[in-house]
């Protein structure tokens, strides 16, 4: 659920810290006080276009941030981690857009694609009314909400596995059929190619290797010279440096004998002597171990002549070879499942059959789900004033010609009749921001238990509508808030007195510049702005005591 709303220099709102409760919140005040800038604040945070008109004047940015409570959405945390972003309990999706027109993004800190927002906020939260973000007008959305009510997501999943295993194989048979000469040529090409690189028997750390045994064979006989002349110098004739070094340890002894301040000098030149003797040992038994083998050099820049061409051959750097080879067999291992047709078309026959039948059992399962839907959303759509209007779920064919797709064997659809004219239309094309916002409370109570958004927002949903119809709204979205989060923009009272919790969104002055205020109200407070709700600005006795009526009666 949505835990905080951090909104600064946005439209007219200087800087709001804002923390939600669970449950069923109502957000009222005067019309342009700004109720409608906090959701569309919300709405740029969830991956909504952004307008540098929203900058507040004056101001260089602004800057929306959204905290939420992931403790209980295991597929949003397991996306988070699939999309190498920073995964926890909670979520902070973070949106700057400058006046300038430049637009940023970050999820937990980190950057991120405006799609990417859009994404995850789908998951996160539905805002209904005048807004864009109705995922209900979505078909996808639609076929969702109708499988999750039918507790038909593991059958749909298992649909789509199965159209693709058919497709892939499809795809093959159709190959192996259009093309089985070429493909037949190709396997043995990278047959060919297979033995030769299997041939060589090529790791890619032996190529390092044979770098550094080429270059000390190559520079043999310079080694070699350079090892004589090392123990010429140090250890050979009179004037050698280890015999000087000798000479001057018996010497430098004797004057430590008589003043001890020299004793650290002899044990530096009594330790440089022993290095030195340890020098003139490795470098004896290198120069031993060190031949000329033109023999074997010769053998291993013909290996290497033969590595290089390979790789040049197939386009890949040395050390990729192995992995060139394993991708052959691969290729190898496809070519030859393509060139038996005979059982291809059985395993195609196999998997089409697999797909038909599971795809049915969806498609049943779809029109028993869409009859009970389309009865309980017809209903509560009578109790919010819509009672010419019916509501049905459409289970429409595919395109003539199409054998299914993986999302099974119809499209989903949801329309209504009764509002414009009698005859069935499709949802998005019938309804005004008011009833859509009303068939959408109903859908959602009516899917409560199943749908996964975990955070509503209703906006203008009492349009339109008023006394026991409003009483029904508010009892509704009570209803929905023992499941959900909920909070709803509303000029009703007969709505803000069901809430469970209320905000008082008001606009001030400051310096002559205009700015929104939130006020969180409980109490006698909350009285006074149900009461103004009821009665405008001239309130009363009476007003106030409908007020406390409308609160007492939760």
């Amino acid at each position: 659920m949505l835990r905080r709303l951090s909104v600064r220099d946005f439209v007219i709102v200087d800087h709001l810290e804002l923390a939600f409760s669970s449950g069923f919140g109502a957000l009222t005040g005067e019309t342009g006080a700004g109720k409608s800038i906090l959701i569309d604040a919300l709405a740029l945070a969830l991956g909504e276009r952004a307008d540098p008109g929203v900058v507040r004047s004056g101001r260089e940015k602004a800057e929306v941030s959204a905290a939420f409570d992931l403790s209980r959405l295991p597929d949003i945390r397991a996306w988070l981690t699939e999309q190498d972003f920073a995964e926890d309990e909670e979520l902070l999706l973070r949106r700057v857009v400058e006046a300038g027109g430049r637009s940023r993004a970050y999820i937990n800190g980190s950057p991120a694609s405006v799609q990417q927002l859009r994404a995850v906020g789908e998951f996160l939260v539905d805002i209904h009314g005048q807004h864009a973000h109705q995922s209900l007008l979505r078909a996808e959305a639609q076929r969702d909400l109708l499988d999750s009510h039918g507790q038909l997501g593991v059958l749909a999943r298992e649909v789509a596995a199965a159209w693709k295993t058919y497709q892939d194989l499809a795809k093959t048979l159709a190959t192996a059929k259009a093309g089985s000469a070429a493909s037949l040529q190709e396997r043995d090409m990278v047959s060919w190619q297979i033995r030769e690189l299997e041939e060589i028997g090529f790791r890619a750390e032996e190529w390092p290797e044979l770098e550094a045994e080429q270059r000390r064979l190559a520079h043999a006989a310079h080694l070699i010279e350079g090892a004589q002349y090392i123990l010429a110098a140090l250890s050979e004739g009179e004037g050698a440096c280890e015999n000087r070094l000798a000479d001057a340890c018996a010497r430098l002894e004797e004057m430590a004998a008589v003043d001890a301040t020299l004793a650290g000098s002899l044990d530096m030149l009594v330790s440089a002597r022993a290095e030195i003797s340890e020098v003139i040992s490795l470098t004896r038994r290198y120069a031993d171990r060190v031949e000329l083998e033109p023999e074997r050099l010769r053998e291993i820049e013909a290996r290497q002549e033969v590595i290089l061409n390979l790789a040049r051959k197939h386009r890949v750097e040395v050390t990729a070879l192995p992995e060139c080879l394993a991708r052959l067999r691969q290729r190898f291992a496809e070519l030859s499942r393509a060139a038996d047709v005979e059982t291809l078309e059985v395993q195609t026959q196999s998997a089409r059959d697999t797909y038909r039948e599971r795809a049915a059992r969806l498609s049943a399962g779809r029109e028993k789900t869409a009859s009970a839907l389309g009865a309980v959303v017809s209903e509560k759509m009578r109790e919010l004033a819509l009672a010419s209007g019916r509501f049905m779920v459409a289970l429409l064919p595919l395109r003539d010609g199409v054998e299914g797709s993986a999302n099974g064997a119809e499209q989903v659809e949801f329309q209504v009749s009764g509002l414009a004219d009698d005859a069935a239309r499709p949802l998005s094309k019938v309804a005004s921001g008011g009833e859509l916002s009303r068939i959408s409370l109903a859908l959602q109570v009516a899917a409560s238990q199943t749908a996964a958004v975990p955070t509503l927002i209703f906006d203008e949903v009492d349009v339109g509508i008023g006394g026991s119809v409003a009483e029904i709204v508010g009892r509704l979205l009570r209803q929905l808030g023992r499941t959900r989060q909920v909070l709803c923009v509303t000029h009703l009272p007969q709505v803000a007195a069901r809430a469970g919790w209320h905000w008082q969104v008001s606009k001030i002055a400051r310096a002559g510049v205009s700015e929104s205020r939130i006020d969180v109200l409980s109490g006698e407070s909350r009285v006074e702005e149900i009461a103004r709700m009821l009665g405008g600005v001239a309130l009363t006795d009476t007003t106030r005591q409908h007020a406390r009526e409308l609160l007492q009666t939760l």
